[in-house]
């Protein structure tokens, strides 16, 4: 008999984790810029940087413009899997260091558009994931990983590709079929843990 999955809470990451935004992001600026910078370029977490010619409003301002989220697309495999997850009973929270002039685009045009399975209810805007009482993370920001007592994924970008994971306890994967075998690994041994404990 399978698990019961609804015991295990799980907190997703959306910003290049279920959707990507940099790849948007670096299109974006390039059309109305004249710039020439792709995503892979961009290896670090401050994008103004990889833009020396544009000022910060410049390179911020997308994220303001409704045009733009309209722009930015999930990740290959991310609503199959992020649904079968669902599916399965997990306690499924999207948990998002977001500006709050900006959640409720991200909200509209990625979780409404793509992931209507989600529930607003089930969004979490909060700078400091480790406050949260979770089994398991998975993102993209190695500074949400760090810290925490949840298991960690780490999904790989360009800003995070150079970084040691297994050295901090985190595991790395590429792609969502990836991340959805280490989570199911995971909230097995979780679940067997609980199991052994109640014992």
């Amino acid at each position: 008999m399978p698990n019961d999955y609804s015991h295990i809470t799980l907190l997703v990451d959306m910003d290049d984790t279920i959707e990507n935004l940099l790849p948007a992001w670096a299109e974006w600026l390039n059309k109305k810029h004249g710039t020439s910078i792709k995503a892979d370029d961009i290896t670090g977490w401050d994008v103004q940087k990889f833009f020396p010619s544009l000022s910060r409003d410049d390179v911020y301002a997308p994220l303001y413009e409704d045009e733009f989220w309209g722009t930015v697309q999930p990740k290959e495999d991310a609503i199959r899997y992020l649904s079968l997850i669902n599916d399965l009973g997990f306690k499924l929270y999207i948990c998002t260091n977001s500006n709050y002039q900006t959640i409720r685009r991200k909200l509209e045009y990625i979780i409404d558009r793509f992931f209507p399975f989600i529930s607003w209810w089930n969004v979490i805007t909060i700078c400091n994931k480790q406050l949260i009482n979770a089994d398991i993370l998975v993102d993209d920001g190695v500074h949400n990983l760090l810290g925490g007592s949840y298991k960690k994924i780490l999904m790989t970008a360009s800003h995070n590709k150079d970084f040691d994971a297994e050295s901090h306890d985190m595991v790395r994967v590429n792609n969502w079929q990836e991340a959805y075998d280490k989570i199911i690994e995971y909230a097995d041994q979780i679940m067997a843990g609980k199991l052994e404990t109640v014992k």
